[in-house]
């Protein structure tokens, strides 16, 4: 009789560690499984999510718009204006541009390219959009009553968001694909106090009629954009935005140092 009870009491105890086990691994992957509602806000006024961030004239033709430098190795394909202020032109790399008048051109940007240095009223129009981009992002820094505070730890990989303002106090990591899903009405914030980095061959994912131009990832650190992977939306850095080796981005990247391009496809949406 006692050997049949050790039995027993030897089995359950082994059916309470596998229950045991089973509860802590769906604890472990419940943030890939929960399903979101979109945020308080009504977006872009018959939406989901909070009011869009105005660029003022950081929006606009530029695509890209930094402070220090733009550079780039490879060939590049640029769709949108580029500007550069207070930095000079000698420091925009790796385009071959034309000589300038109030604006020089590149076989690699469909658009004009404009540096603080070229004739007027060219330095005067940069400084105010760079007045712009640095207000736009301490407008999107500064709002309030987050929809999500610290989500995924950090980790969205795998996760479908929909419109919302997302906040964190750290970096923000993308190593699978992210979708967000919503309709043309729908905004995003995203709030980072760290730096963002997206892993190599990985995309962030508009679904649902969503789109590039009502994202803003407003970000303190570096963006690091994987090689060949693919972003969606108005990239905000208060320092520096650098793209791998074909990666693509629909939207604008917006630095307020440098942005680094290495043989990139970005196209303003």
């Amino acid at each position: 009789m006692l050997s049949r009870f050790e039995n027993y009491s030897s089995r359950g105890m082994w059916v309470g560690a596998l229950l045991l086990l089973a509860f802590a691994a769906g604890c472990g992957s419940s943030t890939s499984s929960t399903t979101l509602n979109p945020g308080a806000g009504t977006g872009t006024g018959s939406g989901h999510g909070p009011a869009p961030v105005p660029l003022g004239t950081a929006g606009g033709n530029y695509v890209i718009l930094a402070k220090t430098a733009i550079t780039n190795t490879g060939t590049s394909a640029i769709t949108g204006d580029l500007g550069l202020s207070p930095g000079a032109a000698s420091s925009i790399t790796g385009f071959a541009l034309t000589t300038p008048t109030t604006f020089s051109t590149s076989a690699q940007v469909t658009g004009n390219v404009y540096a603080s240095d070229y004739a007027a009223p060219t330095p005067t129009n940069l400084t105010t959009a760079i007045n712009d981009m640095q207000t736009a992002y301490t407008t999107a820094a500064g709002r309030t009553l987050p929809d999500q505070t610290e989500l995924g730890a950090g980790n969205i990989g795998g996760l479908t968001l929909p419109a919302g303002l997302y906040k964190w106090s750290n970096t923000v990591l993308i190593p699978t694909s992210v979708t967000l899903s919503g309709t043309a009405n729908d905004t995003w914030i995203f709030q980072i106090a760290g730096g963002l980095t997206q892993s190599s061959a990985t995309s962030v994912i508009l679904a649902g009629g969503a789109l590039a131009q009502n994202v803003v990832w407003q970000v303190a650190g570096i963006v690091t954009i994987g090689t060949t992977a693919h972003m969606e939306g108005e990239v905000m850095s208060q320092t520096q935005i650098v793209l791998n080796t074909g990666a693509t981005a629909n939207g604008r990247l917006l630095a307020q140092t440098q942005v680094t391009l290495a043989g990139n496809t970005v196209v303003r949406k």
